[in-house]
């Protein structure tokens, strides 16, 4: 099988610019990429962290690449016209677990208990029957960009105060039975990707200039964002993502990963 699943968001574009190419490439929301992995419908694919967790005892990580931010995300947001502590009622999006583990968590740290909606992540939907929405990805920043002011919540930032580490919002995974060279053949072609994204700013230039043909942000938005949000995983990202797995998600053991 040659079939990567890949999210339908921006936010793994640096990872994934051109590599149709080569192999067959499976986009689909976070949360349905756990189900095509648990399928076996692609090899490997960048799921929720809180999916993870949730199915530790089939899938296993792969090392060094993940969603992450350092702070502020710009796309994991909560939305409402009322402050996060005055909201009775929240609406939380179907396609993805961790930023709804996430929010549930730092609320919980807060003494705050809102009611909760799932609904589909469509702004002016989530509140008209809510006080507040959580939105994720494209939505979350193009929701950012019409309504600046109806943004009460990163995150991304709000995880880093609580911790003092960053967050690790989605991971890379493949079901336990999978051949350990294909991943790491699959897995090489992404490194080799971020690597040339990272170092070569003609290449930055491309990725950002293709998100924008599949987006409605301009250049400068993107390239702020791919500022914000990160692909590699370091010691600092791993020691957050344990602990998102370990205290918001009861993981014992934390991370495991396939080398």
């Amino acid at each position: 099988m040659r079939t990567i699943g890949r999210v339908a968001f921006l936010n793994c574009d640096p990872l994934f610019f051109g590599i149709d190419q080569h192999w067959e490439v499976l986009a689909a929301p976070p949360s349905w990429l756990t189900g095509h992995l648990l399928r076996k419908d692609c090899i490997l694919a960048p799921i929720p962290a809180a999916d993870y967790a949730r199915h530790s005892d089939e899938l296993i990580l792969l090392p060094d690449i993940g969603i992450c931010s350092r702070g502020e995300v710009g796309s994991v947001l909560v939305f409402g016209e009322k402050p996060l502590e005055q909201m009775a009622s929240i609406a939380l999006p179907t396609d993805s677990a961790t930023s709804v583990q996430l929010l549930k968590y730092l609320l919980e740290k807060r003494g705050l208990r809102p009611r909760f909606e799932l609904m589909g992540p469509d702004l002016d939907s989530m509140l008209a029957k809510c006080e507040g929405a959580l939105l994720i990805g494209d939505r979350a920043l193009e929701g950012a960009k019409i309504a600046p002011q109806s943004v009460q919540l990163d995150l991304g930032m709000d995880w880093l105060n609580f911790t003092q580490k960053p967050m690790v919002f989605g991971v890379f995974a493949a079901r336990k039975d999978t051949p350990i060279e294909s991943l790491r053949q699959a897995q090489g072609v992404l490194i080799e990707n971020l690597r040339l994204f990272e170092q070569k700013a003609e290449q930055r230039e491309k990725v950002i200039e293709w998100a924008m043909s599949h987006s409605e942000l301009d250049y400068q938005r993107l390239d702020r964002y791919f500022g914000e949000v990160f692909n590699r995983i370091d010691k600092e990202h791993l020691d957050g993502l344990n602990e998102f797995l370990v205290e918001a998600c009861g993981l014992e053991g934390g991370a495991q990963f396939a080398w």
